[in-house]
């Protein structure tokens, strides 16, 4: 007599395998997510700085031309070629502070909310 073979088909998988998955997803996801925010948030904080010491640039070639610092920003369109760059802690492009007093002049970006808690550069500028 010849016997059956016995096959075990085994299809898909248990739930203790399937929660263990979650668990390791979950663990590499805590300690990987503020790694990756804090690398956001620096990257932005640098481009609004950047972006900050450009319009200062613009802003005090002006004033060697001009003799004077003019504090309002849309002034700076065609210095800037015609656009002035979004602060990507702000989302907008009016994301900066120009204030003047006598011959000097400072420029920062705004901190808005999107670079989580920080200092903005502050550029000062004088002729």
């Amino acid at each position: 007599m010849k016997q059956a073979l016995k096959v075990s088909l085994r299809r898909g998988f248990t739930l203790v395998e399937l929660l263990v998955v979650v668990l390791m997803l979950g663990i590499l996801t805590a300690v990987a997510l503020p790694s990756y925010i804090n690398s956001v948030n620096a990257s932005r904080q640098g481009s609004a700085n950047t972006n900050a010491r450009t319009l200062a640039t613009a802003i005090q070639s002006r004033a060697i031309t001009t003799g004077s610092y003019d504090t309002t920003l849309a002034d700076y369109l065609t210095d800037m070629g015609g656009m002035i760059p979004i602060n990507p802690c702000t989302g907008t492009n009016t994301g900066y502070s120009i204030t003047a007093s006598g011959n000097q002049c400072q420029v920062a970006a705004s901190v808005g909310t999107n670079c989580g808690t920080w200092t903005p550069k502050t550029y000062t500028l004088g002729h």
